[in-house]
């Protein structure tokens, strides 16, 4: 089916989720997440895989195995899609998070991104500019980044700020009903970082 956009009802449901995150509740509702959660993000998530590579949604239930917290729900909705660096939504009951990148490299991969970073001018330079476009933009980079110097590096680096970078994706925050035009082009926005780690920073080759 064609994504139509989340309606006021995505919002509602999760609303009440987090008044009663339980069993009975979501048996209860099941049908309303199906129609106005799971199934517009199964048509999004179809619409994004053609673009960027396999994805998925991710699954209602929390691993609540080692969590102090039990309730066995996740408030937010959420899917993924892409190879390397990929787009991501995320559903709340008061908003949509967008954007997209590389989120929690493994150790290997933020090793590659900051070697090209420190020893490649050019990858650097495309780096600042596309992180400097994105912020204008209103986009924030997913963090937060390292309050300290990377390990082997000096902390007078001229690109400093980009070597502290813990994550190299970028996301912004639109209304639950924002228009599937208005997400598409959030996605469109964050295509040079998506491009700029499949460039630099590649698959990883560890886990984490």
């Amino acid at each position: 089916m064609t994504f139509e956009g989340f309606t006021v009802r995505a919002s509602d449901f999760l609303a009440k989720l987090g008044a009663d995150n339980s069993k009975q509740f979501f048996d209860a509702h099941r049908a309303e997440y199906e129609e106005f959660i799971r199934q517009p993000l199964e048509d999004l998530l179809a619409e994004a895989e053609a673009v960027y590579g396999a994805g998925r949604v991710m699954r209602p239930n929390r691993d609540v195995r080692f969590s102090a917290d039990k309730s066995p729900y996740k408030t937010t909705a959420s899917m993924w899609a892409g190879t390397v660096g990929g787009v991501y939504l995320s559903l709340t009951a008061e908003h949509l998070q967008a954007g997209g990148g590389i989120y929690d490299p493994t150790r290997d991969q933020l090793a590659r991104g900051r070697a090209a970073i420190d020893s490649a001018p050019r990858a650097a330079a495309r780096l600042g500019e596309i992180v400097g476009t994105l912020t204008a933009a209103g986009f924030e980079m997913a963090g937060p980044s390292l309050k300290t110097t990377p390990r082997g590096y000096d902390r007078d680096h001229p690109h400093i700020e980009l070597l502290r970078l813990k994550h190299y994706a970028a996301l912004t925050t639109l209304p639950v009903d924002a228009s599937p035009t208005a997400i598409r082009e959030t996605w469109s926005a964050v295509d040079a970082l998506i491009e700029w780690g499949d460039t630099y920073v590649g698959a990883a080759q560890s886990w984490p």
